[in-house]
């Protein structure tokens, strides 16, 4: 059975944030696979839409035997059954997941894009990303992780929370 390595970025601004991520990261480990590693979780002010608590992130590395299509669906319930209602584009959030790479895979289609299209311009996606994997290349970009983080044009302060 092929394992592949799947980044995913998860993220929220409403509730207990913190208690929310590990929420987050549990139910990933159950129902996607392995949680490899996790980078530190960071806080950064709300991106897009501005006037709203400011968000935590975390990247996370997943080893998975599922398709990158079966991963979209299973991290769209988690995100359901944690109560994530999709109301407002860019608004507040109980929990937010998002694919950022999947193995070195380019995938366009109606329902899911691979590299995640914006996480290149998003210093909150960035900067985790680049702590677990800074070496790891942008198949589009051909820029490592690091070189997009140093040119990223996203003024937003990341810190360690």
């Amino acid at each position: 059975m092929m394992m592949s390595e799947v980044y995913l970025l998860t993220g929220g601004n409403m509730g207990n944030r913190l208690e929310n991520l590990k929420r987050a990261e549990a139910a990933i480990a159950a129902k996607v696979g392995s949680v490899v590693q996790c980078s530190s979780v960071y806080e950064t002010a709300a991106w897009g839409l501005v006037n709203q608590p400011a968000f935590l992130n975390q990247v996370l590395l997943v080893s998975t035997v599922l398709p990158a299509q079966a991963v979209l669906q299973t991290v769209m319930a988690i995100e359901a059954e944690m109560g994530r209602k999709r109301l407002i584009k860019y608004g507040a959030r109980t929990i937010d997941i998002d694919l950022l790479f999947y193995d070195d895979a380019i995938i366009n289609s109606p329902s899911l894009t691979i590299p995640h299209p914006a996480l290149h311009l998003r210093r909150f996606v960035l900067v985790p990303l680049a702590e677990l994997a800074p070496q790891l290349l942008h198949p589009i970009l051909h820029a490592t992780v690091g070189q997009l983080l140093q040119n990223c044009p996203d003024p937003l302060n990341v810190k360690k929370f």
